[in-house]
């Protein structure tokens, strides 16, 4: 089962793009039951590691917290153009 943007709504596989605190993306999938989602932060923009994160979250994604959906269908073909990519641009 995997959630858009609310449960039982828009059900598709995909990335959740999170403004929140530092920007990061995660999977929309649904977890086991104790799991935590593992969550993968722009880079200059994790607040554990990089100072000005709050300068550059608000320049790049806005000062309101928020999260965009991205569909796997629109991933997967770019996956597979580069299998030795090391970063997603969004």
């Amino acid at each position: 089962p995997y959630y858009g943007t609310r449960p039982r709504e828009g059900e598709k596989p995909g990335l959740w793009l999170v403004g929140d605190e530092g920007v990061y993306i995660m999977s929309n999938g649904k977890l086991a039951e104790g799991s935590r989602a593992l969550v993968v932060y722009a880079g200059q923009c994790h607040p554990r590691g990089d100072g000005d994160w709050w300068d550059y979250k608000r320049r790049h994604f806005g000062a309101d917290d928020g999260i965009e959906f991205i569909e796997a269908e629109r991933l997967i073909p770019l996956f597979g153009r580069n299998m030795s990519a090391t970063h997603l641009n969004v």
